[in-house]
């Protein structure tokens, strides 16, 4: 059976009834206020969503799982995002340090990702090079992982704070789902070796180290503005979130990285 391809089409109010979409591909597609009924997700596959003020109502869920930004999520009738919130953060009391208010928290939140990152690069020294490229569950390779904390440093921090418009390193990685941009660098592909990487990485958390060695409250509450072309693009934009965002992806991803050194150890 040949395999039916639509790119670039816009066929928005499209009616499906009585169809298989079994094993289909969905890139950069657009389902907003979509209705689905009847539907069978069972083993689907979703990366890169957005969930934004969805409804779903006789569902079931089974051996599902879920990992991303829960807010205002209610289930049967409970919001679950605040209950998750807390047990993540009795799991591990150095999380609730991710969201400081003011500068001496921001400082401490970094000299804890400063050490505990410094932790799983010696985890990663002890695997082969090899297979720090490898890829777990089509998740990023570990050097990839890198790649994208050295893109989101130089964005936030190189860029939006301290209004570099083009802080970028050829070895840099935006997200998967990225528009892409003129003048960014985007090689997903590319092997290079992890001590090239970590040149880039400590230049970076020196970069982040510096604003947070000389941060003020006052610089907390102020708004950066960066409307050259490029990304980000925003305007009136918290100096505070550009800090937490950056805490936020060093947090996330370590913990993905971690969890994906534990299979490449075990060799899955």
């Amino acid at each position: 059976m040949s395999m039916t391809e639509f790119r670039e089409q816009d066929i928005t109010g499209a009616r499906f009834e009585r169809v298989s979409l079994r094993g289909a591909t969905f890139t950069q597609v657009f389902l907003n206020d979509a209705r689905m009924r009847a539907v069978d997700l069972t083993g689907a596959q979703i990366r890169g969503a957005l969930f934004h003020q969805s409804r779903l109502r006789g569902v079931e869920l089974g051996d599902v799982e879920i990992s991303g930004e829960l807010q205002n999520v209610v289930v049967n009738g409970v919001d679950i995002a605040p209950l998750v919130d807390a047990e993540l953060n009795r799991r591990m009391p150095e999380r609730a340090r991710m969201r400081p208010e003011d500068s001496d928290g921001f400082r401490a939140a970094w000299a804890i990702l400063e050490r505990l990152w410094e932790g799983t690069v010696a985890r990663a020294r002890t695997l082969p090079e090899a297979a720090l490229h490898r890829s777990v569950d089509d998740e990023w390779s570990f050097i990839q992982t890198l790649r994208h904390l050295n893109f989101a440093s130089a964005a936030w921090v190189g860029r939006m704070i301290l209004g570099n418009a083009a802080p970028w390193h050829p070895l840099d990685l935006p997200w998967d789902e990225a528009p892409g941009w003129d003048g960014i660098p985007w090689d997903r592909e590319a092997r290079p070796l992890l001590d090239e990487v970590l040149t880039v990485r400590h230049e970076r958390q020196a970069m982040v180290r510096h604003v947070m060695e000389s941060l003020t409250d006052e610089q907390l509450a102020a708004e950066v503005t960066r409307t050259e072309p490029g990304w980000p693009q925003v305007e009136n934009f918290l100096f505070k979130e550009c800090l937490r965002i950056v805490l936020n992806e060093e947090w996330e991803h370590r913990l993905y990285a971690e969890r994906d050194l534990t299979a490449l150890e075990k060799g899955d």
